[in-house]
């Protein structure tokens, strides 16, 4: 409530004056529902300080408020909890001041404050993003949208896993499979074509495998000695030295996938200021292990691998270079990082949103970059999540049984339009207005269904259940957002009309408070890195809505000054939805 600050103050005057003892802290609490009042204030931890009955204490304190904030207009003391009655002119006001502001709850960002980078997506190039990689993107996107309303410049980035043994396994398997076939000839979207031969690749390693069993091998030798993955091994060290036939290949494929990545992120509506390339960044990554080196900040052991020992800080030793010199996965993290410094000189911190597997190597991550001095390596945060299962279990790509995002996209779209159409709601609506809005509504219940969840928390997805049209669900706020354009459509009168004086009904002052609670919920979501925070919070302002809506009459209403502020107060919460969507990154439609 944003009249907390001035009630803190008043009553730690009230505090003073009364019983000669200073406070620093006031506790309020939400009213019970059985009680009067708009805000409770905690009596309990004032009995450490003053001596005393705490119906007496509260009822003094009660009788100062009264007395001395013009907008407090009675109280009850029930046990040691002061319940304060607050008056309808504060909420007639508070809307006022918001109706117009098109950006309620969004901070405007500091002039040559830090700016954070927030990376997500980051996928590699050798398979089409699956359902994991649609909870990464919204997440990253969300936190990104959500830290911008707070009052932070964001730059949104992603970094592409380009390079490694992956990589190696498709090319193979497309120089060997693929008989010269390309997106244009398959009619394959570049980064399923890709996929598919990832997947070819694992089918032709386990029948090797199986062969080599069968003369005799171990199954760990087997492993090492397939044929198969001795030539994507050497196909990776020709990559390195920069092998030519190689590199034409690696660009060709990596730009199949590149076309076909831009097509889903897209359809997803999340976007990116700055690409980066582990192919690039990697190269920096080598460079600073050596000056860590230099620095006695990691230590080299004599088969030549490179390690940092991180055990005095609880960690472990982490292996930073190969013994052949070559880069893995922290190299290339800590080049990046790096890099993203270098281009964008602003950048104080960064969020990295990766799933919650990786969250010992961020850990490490963090604590290398700090040990190498880096100022913004304290205001490193890993955006970590769980992960996305389907009632059938895990997804494994080598199998081919992921759920590809695209595939789940046109899936949401047509259960939405299935259940849409069997509940009657779109009757009279042309054919493209009802594709449009099918891709709304299915896009909507797919990202609400992901994000209303803490992001540590693991998802079990379930399609059909995400478009259910009541609960907790995109489709269901959607809908309350329709409706209540439906009525401003039909407000035959003129809105821009200043109500000042009218008694509020308890159901217009709920919905008011809610409505007030936006802002710090932007703050708590950027603070928490949490879009559920935003998404829980906007189904809390719909149901409040509805029993809003329910309960009195609006266009029906006689008083003219009642029905006005009525329609103010629906237009608003309106906008209130459709903001907190857009941080989101769903759409909301205004016919259903």
């Amino acid at each position: 409530m944003k009249l907390t600050p001035t009630l803190t103050k008043q009553i730690q005057i009230a505090v003073q004056e009364l019983f000669a003892v200073s406070i620093e802290k006031v506790e309020f609490q939400v009213t019970r529902k059985e009680f009067e009042g708009d805000i409770t204030m905690v009596i309990f931890p004032l009995l450490k300080v003053i001596k005393g009955n705490p119906m007496e204490i509260g009822t003094r304190l009660g009788d100062y408020l009264v007395e001395h904030v013009a907008v407090v207009k009675r109280y009850n003391v029930v046990s040691g909890f002061l319940n304060i009655v607050i008056d309808d002119s504060y909420y007639l006001e508070f809307l006022n001041e918001i109706k117009n502001d098109a950006f309620y709850g969004f901070v405007t960002p500091i002039a040559n404050d830090r700016a954070v980078m927030v990376e997500y997506s980051s996928p590699n190039t050798n398979k089409p993003l699956h359902l994991g990689h649609v909870r990464n993107n919204l997440l990253g996107y969300a936190v990104a949208e959500i830290l911008k309303a707070s009052g932070k410049k964001v730059y949104k980035t992603q970094i592409i896993n380009d390079r490694g043994i992956h990589i190696c396994k498709s090319m193979l398997a497309w120089q060997q499979f693929g008989a010269g076939q390309t997106p244009e000839s398959t009619g394959l979207k570049g980064d399923k074509l890709v996929g598919n031969f990832y997947v070819k690749f694992d089918q032709e390693y386990k029948k090797q495998i199986s062969d080599l069993v069968a003369l005799g091998k171990t199954e760990d030798e087997a492993k090492k000695q397939a044929p198969i993955i001795l030539e994507a091994q050497q196909m990776l060290l020709d990559w390195e030295a920069g092998t030519p036939e190689v590199m034409a290949l690696w660009k060709r494929m990596n730009q199949w996938v590149y076309d076909g990545f831009a097509e889903t992120y897209k359809n997803l509506g999340v976007d990116f200021d700055s690409y980066y390339y582990e192919s690039n960044t990697y190269l920096l990554g080598k460079e600073v292990v050596q000056l860590g080196l230099e620095k006695g900040i990691f230590e080299k052991d004599p088969d030549g691998s490179v390690w940092i020992d991180l055990t005095e800080d609880g960690l472990d030793r982490k292996i930073v270079l190969r013994s052949d010199g070559t880069a893995v996965y922290m190299t290339q993290d800590i080049g990046t990082a790096i890099q993203r410094v270098k281009d964008y000189s602003d950048v104080g911190g960064m969020v990295y949103t990766v799933g919650n597997e990786q969250d010992y190597h961020f850990k490490v991550l963090f604590l290398i970059l700090k040990k190498l001095g880096f100022e913004w390596a304290a205001h490193l945060f890993h955006l970590s999540y769980g992960m996305v299962e389907l009632p059938s279990g895990k997804m494994k790509s080598r199998e081919g049984t992921v759920v590809d995002a695209d595939d789940l996209m046109e899936d949401m779209t047509a259960t939405a339009g299935a259940i849409a159409t069997e509940l009657g709601k779109l009757d009279g609506f042309a054919a493209e207005e009802k594709a449009k809005l099918f891709k709304t509504i299915g896009l909507g219940a797919l990202k609400y269904y992901i994000l209303k969840v803490d992001p540590k928390k693991q998802i079990l997805f379930n399609p059909e259940e995400s478009v259910d049209f009541a609960g907790n669900t995109g489709p269901f706020i959607q809908y309350t957002y329709a409706r209540i354009q439906s009525i401003v459509r039909k407000a035959d009168f003129d809105l821009s009309r200043t109500v000042t004086e009218i008694e509020l009904h308890e159901k217009e002052k709920e919905l008011l408070k809610q409505l007030e609670l936006y802002p710090e919920v932007i703050q708590n979501a950027a603070h928490h890195h949490s879009p559920a925070l935003i998404a829980n919070y906007t189904y809390d302002l719909v149901k409040e809505y509805n029993s809003f809506y329910q309960t009195v009459s609006i266009l029906g209403e006689a008083d003219l000054t009642k029905k006005i502020f009525r329609v103010q107060l629906s237009k608003k919460v309106a906008e209130t939805i459709q903001s907190a969507f857009k941080l989101l990154g769903i759409e909301v439609p205004d016919r259903m």
